[in-house]
This record gives C-alpha cells, structure tokens and sequence, in this order.
C-alpha cells in the first residue's frame, strides 16, 4: 500500500505525520496508518490529544484519484473519519500546507484546526465533476452557514489560511511552526479540560438557515449562468439542502453518498478527470528537463497596446509585473493605456477589485513611442496584427534594442515563427506566445518552439505561463498552431450553417445548450471581429476573395461593428453589459449574404448544427 503515517509522541499529545510524497494524498497506506495511529494514541493513557499534520508542503491534498475505479485495501475513508471524529481525545488538525477535497474534509473531522498562514485550503471536487464525498457538503454548513458553504463548495477555488479563519473554517492561524503552534493549543485545551467537539453535532447555524430557501434558489441561478450544463453543481446543491432541511447529519450523509454515487457514474466525471491529468500532462516536455535552468523575467515589454496588447499587459500586471507598452504615436498609446484602466474601473464596479488595487497595477504600467525604451525588459511581447512582414520588420527593431538574455516573443495566432527568429541576430532567444482574447481573461497559452528556440527559454515561457494564472501548452510551428487550427474547421461551418439556413443566435443556442461557455459568433463578438478584418486589408485581400464564411463578419466591420468593444457585432450589448441582445438586422445580413452569394437557404436542425460544429474539433484534435 502506496503511503505511510509516522507516529511519535511529543509530550502527552500524539503526533500523526502523513507521509506520501509529493502531496499525500489519502492512498490505502495513508488510510490504514491513520487508522492504526489513532487507535494507537486512543490505547494509550499517556497520551492526553491528538495532533495531525502532513510532511512536505501539503496538509492533504485529497483523494488518490489514481485509486478511483480500482479495488479499495485497507480501512476505507468514512471509517477513519468516524474513528478520529467519535475519539475520546481532541484531535487537531495542524494544516501546514495545502488541504484539499478529502484533505479538508479530514480537517473537519477533527476537533479543533490551526493552519499555517501560507496554507491553503479547498473543495475542488467540482472541477472533477464530483463532490465532497466525505462528509464535506454536511460538515460545513453546520460550520459556516449554507450561503458561505455553497459559494466555496461551488467555485472549487483554494482560499488562503487568513481567509478560512475568517470564514470560520479553522479555529486559529499560526505564530510561527504550525506544529507546534497546534500542540499549544492541545496543551491548551488539555489544561482547561475542553470537551471535544465534532462539527456534525452543531445545528445552530444551519437552523437559521432553514427559514431562507433564497440561498439555494440563488446557488441554482448562479450555478446555471457559470456552470452551464454542469451536473454536479446540482447535485452539490442537493446535498447541501439536505444539511440545512434534513438536520438529521447521517441521513444527510446518505444523501451525499447517493448524490456522489451519481457524480460517480456520470460521463462529466471521467471527462473532467481527463481534463485534469491532460493539463499537468502538458506541462512534460521530453526534451526539456524539469530542472532547466528558467531565466529571471522581472520586467516585461508589449509592442500593441490595442485588444491583444491590453489584454497582454493586464495579464502581467495582475500578477505584479512591471509593463513598458509600446504604441506607434502618442494618440494610440493613450487611448490604448485608456482602455486598460477602464478595464480595471469595470471590475472595480463589479466589486471584483479596489480602487486601491487598480492603482497598484497601473503604477506598474509606463507607455512610450521609443523601441529604445524596452532596453530592460526580460522578454518582450510583440501583439501587432497578423502581417508576417510588418512582424518580421518589428523583430529586426527589437533585435537592436533588447538587452542579451531578453526573451523575443510574438503574440501570432499562426504565422511562422522562425522567420521572425532568423529576422534577429539570436534566433535560440525567439519564442511564440500566443494569447487568446481576451487575454487578461483567456486561461489559455500556446507556447511555440521555433526550430531553434533555446530549451532555457522554452523552459522559462513554461514557468511564465503558469506565473501569469495561464495553462500553457507547447506547440510546434505549423499554421495555425494547436489552438486556432481546431478552431478553423470550427468557425468555418459555423459561419457555412448561418449562409445555409441558420441564424447565429440559433448557432450560439445549440452550443451553449450543449455545455460550451459561448457560442461560436459570442466568441467572435467578444474576442473581437475586427482582428480578422484588418489583417485581411493588410494582406491586400480582394472583397471577391473574402472567404463566403467571413463575408458577414466583414461587413458588420464595415460598419464598425466590432463586437463587445464598440457594444455591437453580432449582438447588440447595452452599455457596459455584456450580455448580447440578438438584432434583427444581422439576421438580415445574413439572409442578403446567401442571397448574394446564391446559396438557397433552408431550415436546419439543432442536432445538424450540434454535428457539423464538434465533428471538426475532433476530427482536427
């Protein structure tokens, strides 16, 4: 069995160390040594509590998901939880580092918790398409409250140690050594003759909670805007209304267990736990060896500040990176830098950010007209339109300015990047890095090797990537790259569906409804129409030549109709909403278009439009 728990007596408290590098997860072994160490302290008249705690950086970070499916050896979960939970003994959990899913939940099974204050705890099961199977969705609302519980059971998003002490997760954040900050506190508790106290026994909280079916109604609301066809939120929900409804806590325990079973069995399950290996599977490159040296990026250069390079700059800026962005005159660059501090006025109107965060971020930022101004960046990021030769040209300038050891990036969607690298006097220093718009928003980062890009600075954008809150993924240097290559076959019969019959409103519906974020013309008006358009009039691209997929899209430009940006493209979007309207004035373009281009148009199914837009994602994939 994979795992170990070493036990050692500090005084009258007993210490338990899950041991199962790299961050203990609650394999067999770990389950069968907490087992035997609780018993083993319980035994024991000498020892007066318990004190739990991981080796390493992890507390728990939750269930083995390489065990899920597999025969289960030695004690199982539940069975532990309920020995330690019903111990005669205090048991504190002492959290010193990362304490997820099953981890926390073993957290809430102990008496009392104190966490190190660079600790983090979490329920990231959703993002699995599971629960909190071990007691996770009864125990905390009986802590925290329901409306408390579901927002963090729901976002599966870690929180710091300060935070949960808050929330009234942990009872306090430790002075110094985590450990022995715990067993003060045993000490404590052992002197006062403190009582233990399990969580499933508390019903104050949740009792309150029973007179406002507002929160669920809410959680539901909410769940279906951000979780669009999502199972397991519902069934989190579920389990959660129980805690509150039932009261009873093993009845609501067979609720979770009913409603995890079903998580279990659903398809969304094993896609997302492919999801979850596929995106550390990304970060392995066989050539490229963990320990390559990275270079130190302090400081960093945009060559754009329009809707890439904006978007570029607030992605390093959120994440405390000095910016120097570059625009060709002084009007572009202002109303480019403008545009990024409106950005950060929205979020603050939202509640999503201070006025004083804003203007740490901003202080971050300087503009100028002068390519001899990013002499001290560590990499620079050119975000221009999609012309190979005016990108080739701006490679040739930073050439001449960037200091050795800088990294030369271009922001391209798909043009070739060596010929960038062998426009410079240091192709190994060249590198693609291609955001998705919006990129201060987009998770996604293609990171593209040119045939002679250095390993250490393969290795750098890797580490840059997962810096700047991106996942990035390696990509060689074919058109199109990984990205917009899966997306082309996409988009194309998205806009061949909308000249053969469909409208783009329905399109968009068909996807949404399928569990996609957005459709394919939401994409469009928010990643921006324009970004097309142009680099089709800097190509030189004859009105005639405009492939027919594009030719709605060009003249809702025509019209400066851009998408989200001038709150018109495809969707009408009231100011500063970004929910699109449908217009019917598109609708007629459309139906102008197929007319013009001779194609006679008919009625399609939402089961063809469903087919004709994912068959091209993965046959391409």
């Amino acid at each position: 069995m994979k795992g170990t728990v070493h036990y050692e007596k500090k005084g009258h408290i007993a210490l338990l160390t899950i041991d199962n590098p790299p961050v203990n997860p609650l394999s067999s072994g770990v389950r069968a040594g907490m087992f035997d160490g609780i018993n083993a302290a319980l035994a024991d008249d000498d020892v007066k509590a318990i004190v739990m705690t991981g080796a390493g950086r992890a507390f728990i970070a939750g269930a083995d998901i390489s065990e899920f499916g597999g025969e289960s050896n030695g004690p199982g979960l539940h069975e532990c939880l309920t020995l330690m939970e019903d111990s005669s003994k205090p048991v504190i959990a002492a959290i010193n580092g990362t304490a997820f899913g099953g981890g926390l939940e073993v957290a809430l099974c102990c008496h009392y918790r104190v966490i190190a204050p660079a600790a983090q705890v979490g329920l990231p099961e959703v993002k699995l398409g599971l629960l909190p199977g071990a007691g996770g969705t009864q125990r905390l609302p009986r802590l925290i409250g329901a409306q408390k519980a579901l927002d963090f059971i729901l976002s599966g998003d870690p929180i710091p140690g300060p935070e949960a002490a808050a929330m009234g997760i942990v009872d306090a954040v430790a002075d110094g050594d985590v450990v022995e900050a715990a067993i003060r506190f045993a000490d404590n508790l052992i002197a006062k003759g403190s009582p233990t106290r399990r969580i499933r026994d508390e019903s104050a909280v949740v009792a309150q909670d029973r007179d406002n079916p507002e929160i669920f109604a809410d959680a539901r609301k909410a769940s279906a805007r951000k979780m669009r066809g999502r199972f397991a939120p519902e069934m989190i929900i579920q389990c959660v209304e129980a805690a509150v409804n039932v009261g009873d806590f093993d009845t609501g325990m067979k609720v979770e267990a009913e409603c995890f079973a079903k998580c279990l069995r659903h398809p969304q399950r094993e896609a997302l736990i492919h999801l979850f290996f596929a995106e550390r599977e990304v970060a392995k490159i066989p050539d490229v060896p963990r320990d390559t040296p990275a270079r130190d990026i302090q400081q960093a250069g945009v060559i754009g500040c329009g809707t890439m390079g904006g978007g570029i700059s607030m992605s390093f800026l959120n994440v405390g990176i000095p910016v120097k962005v570059i625009e060709m005159n002084q009007e572009a660059l202002d109303r480019g830098m403008g545009v990024i501090k409106r950005n950060y006025d929205i979020q603050v109107q939202r509640g999503r950010m201070t006025a004083e965060e804003v203007d740490t971020r901003m202080a971050l930022l300087t503009g100028s007209t002068e390519f001899a101004d990013l002499k001290d960046a560590d990499v620079i990021i050119e975000a221009i339109y999609e012309n190979i030769d005016v990108k080739v040209e701006t490679f040739q300038k930073i050439d001449k300015v960037a200091k050795q050891g800088a990294i030369l990036a271009s922001n391209t969607s798909g043009l070739d990047i060596d010929k960038m690298a062998n426009a410079t006097s240091r192709p190994q220093d060249v590198i693609g890095l291609h955001f998705f718009s919006p990129a201060n928003v987009m998770k996604l980062l293609e990171v593209v090797r040119g045939e002679q890009t250095g390993k250490d600075v393969i290795a750098t954008s890797m580490k840059l990537g997962k810096r700047l809150n991106k996942v990035a993924v390696l990509s060689g240097n074919a058109p199109g790259f990984i990205g917009n290559r899966m997306l082309g076959g996409y988009t194309r019969q998205a806009g061949e569906i909308i000249l053969q019959g469909a409208t783009p409103y329905q399109v968009d519906n068909v996807i949404l409804n399928f569990g996609m974020p957005m459709g394919p013309f939401q994409m469009n008006d928010l990643v921006g129409l324009d970004l097309g358009w142009r680099a089709r009039q800097l190509a030189g691209v004859k009105p005639e030549d405009v492939p027919i997929t594009a030719r709605v899209a060009d003249k809702l430009c025509a019209l400066e109709r851009f998408g989200q940006k001038t709150n018109r493209g495809y969707y009408i979007y009231p100011e500063g909403s970004r929910a699109g309207q449908a217009d019917p004035e598109v609708v007629k373009m459309v139906e102008e278009t197929s007319a013009e281009l001779g194609i006679e148009r008919r009625e399609i199914a939402d089961e063809e439009v469903l087919k004709r837009c994912l068959y091209p994602l993965i046959n391409e994939g």
